[in-house]
Order: C-alpha cells, then structure tokens, then sequence
C-alpha cells in the first residue's frame, strides 16, 4: 500500500514539473489589468451610541434600557426591520473617584442600524435624538447591489489585460493567445465616505434642509493576467 501511495505521489509531481516546464517554454506576456466603475450609494451604515453616568450601577443601567426601549419603539414605528438593526455593544463600568471618595458607574450601549432609504436620514437621526441617542459613531455609504458591480469590474479588469497585451504584441507580428494565469490582487473595498460626530450638532442642522451628500463610490478591481503568444 506504502509503495502504491508513493508511486502516485512522484506521478503527480512529475506530472505538474512537466506541466510547469512546457508552459514555461511557451512564449507568453503578463499584463495587469484594471476595472473601475463608480456608484451611488444607496443605502448607509449607522452606528450610534448612547451612555448615563451615575452613583448607582443599577440605576444607570435602567436609563440605557430606557433608550433601547424607546430606540426600539421609533424604529419599528418608522418601518425599520428588526433585521436591520442591532446591538453592538454593552458595557457597564465602575470608577472610583479619589477626590470624592466614592465609585461611579457609566453604562454604555451602541447600535447599529442599516438604513435602506436615504430619504429618511434626517427623519431617523431625529428620531434617534429624541430617542436619547447622543453620539453618532459613524456612517457608512453603502450600495445594495455591490455584487453586480464587483462581478462587471472583474470583467472589465480582464479586457483591460487583454488590451494591454494586443497593443504590445501588435508591434511584433504576434498575437495574444489563451490566458495562462489569473490573479486577482484587488484589496479589500472600504465604502467612503465615513464621519463621526456629535448627535447634537446633527439635530441642530437638521430639518427642512439637506443634510446628507452621499457622494460616489469606486469599485476598483485589479488583475494580472498571464498570455500565451500565437
């Protein structure tokens, strides 16, 4: 059996060194190639946060769950599915301060929601104001159709390669053949833009007038790709 698997084995490796060593003997180009496409976001990323202080752990713990609840309520009020919001984070932590002498407790909570109608930006962020949310963690841009666009940078980012390689081959009386290798070296996508700020100051300047420019994402896809030379 010992002899049977090692037999196998070398097969196999002769097998992929030969393979290795004829596609080396092939005249080839490797070309990179990119595919951008821009979007408009469609949907946002919130995440929010809310805290109460005080001399009793218990207490301050009572008024975040009163927020959640009224969080909650106005979500579910406004049409949100609960599948589109979640608690992030809970804390309860205890201090002690020297000059008083006495521990304090803080309660922290944050949530996220996504929201998938811009239009209700403004309704929501006041809602979650009055609510007693009063910190905005950030927001992100989002689109719901990502996929779409990833899978059609992709090509394009291919036929960019392509291009690439006919234009320097066309000088020498060849022509591109199959493609050898595909590597994708695309980075991981961060939606932007992103900000931070204080629940407050966006109730401030809220209201009748707008308050959200969602601007554009970029796609961007990014491959090598390796030719055979007819």
């Amino acid at each position: 059996m010992k002899t049977t698997v090692l037999i196998l084995t070398t097969f196999f490796a002769l097998s992929t060194q030969a393979q290795v060593q004829e596609q080396k003997l092939v005249p080839q180009i490797s070309v990179t190639g990119e595919g951008k496409i821009k979007v408009t976001p469609d949907q946002a990323l919130i995440s929010v946060g809310f805290q109460n202080a005080g001399k009793d752990a218990k207490e301050v713990k009572t008024l975040n769950d009163e927020v959640v609840d009224k969080v909650i309520k106005f979500l579910k009020k406004t049409g949100i599915p609960a599948s589109d919001y979640k608690t992030n984070n809970v804390s309860l932590n205890k201090s002690y301060d020297y000059e008083k002498k006495k521990y304090n407790f803080q309660a922290n909570q944050t949530l996220s929601i996504t929201l998938k109608d811009l239009s209700k930006y403004d309704e929501i962020m006041m809602g979650l104001n009055d609510a007693g949310v009063n910190t905005i963690n950030g927001v992100e841009f989002k689109s719901s159709k990502i996929a779409d666009y990833e899978r059609d940078a992709r090509k394009k980012a291919v036929l960019d390669a392509k291009q690439k390689a006919q234009d320097y081959v066309s000088v020498l009386g060849q022509k591109v053949g199959k493609a050898l290798l595909i590597a994708d070296n695309t980075q991981n996508y961060i939606p932007q833009p992103m900000y931070k700020m204080n629940m407050m100051a966006t109730a401030e300047v809220a209201g009748s007038r707008e308050t959200l420019a969602v601007g554009e994402m970029e796609v961007n896809v990014n491959v090598s790709v390796t030719f055979a030379l007819e």
